[in-house]
């Protein structure tokens, strides 16, 4: 999984309740999708910047969903988890036992747990509260290039 397909499966209303979160909480990673969007629809950043929220979010996500914005995605997602849901980001990998600081890895690719671990750790995280919030950190965990667990993606299909 990449990070622009987490933004094909998000709908409409979830990219917006994403887009305004990144405004108000993030400004640098709402303005790399706003700019992402601006340069794949040939958008000129202030015509972008006056337009509705739903349009706005909706340009992000079609941009965001595309493979050449991969990379963008996968910034916007890992900030936006940082910035604004830290204590689920934190809470996920401890759970994971992954080794980070504040939520940012110690390790360049750390190794995926074993099938049985990670499938109850999976399982307990997405009964916790924000059952949607937790789904698409999931999602945005496993599309972090850093991440290479097969077994993971798999249970997100």
């Amino acid at each position: 999984m990449r990070a622009n397909e987490v933004f094909s499966w998000l709908g409409p209303e979830r990219t917006r309740r994403l887009l305004e979160e990144l405004l108000k909480e993030t400004p640098g990673a709402a303005g790399v999708a706003l700019g992402a969007a601006a340069e794949a629809f040939r958008l000129r950043p202030q015509f972008l910047r006056r337009q509705p929220i739903e349009k706005r979010a909706e340009w992000v996500r079609r941009a965001l969903s595309r493979p050449s914005s991969a990379p963008a995605a996968e910034q916007v997602l890992a900030e936006y988890f940082l910035s604004a849901h830290r204590p689920l980001l934190l809470e996920l990998l401890d759970a994971l036992g992954v080794q980070h600081e504040e939520g940012e890895l110690q390790e360049l690719s750390p190794a995926c747990p074993e099938a049985k671990q990670l499938r109850q750790t999976v399982t307990s995280f997405r009964k916790g509260e924000g059952p949607e919030m937790r789904e698409l950190l999931l999602r945005a965990f496993a599309a972090q290039s850093a991440i290479s667990w097969p077994a993971l993606e798999e249970m997100l299909t």
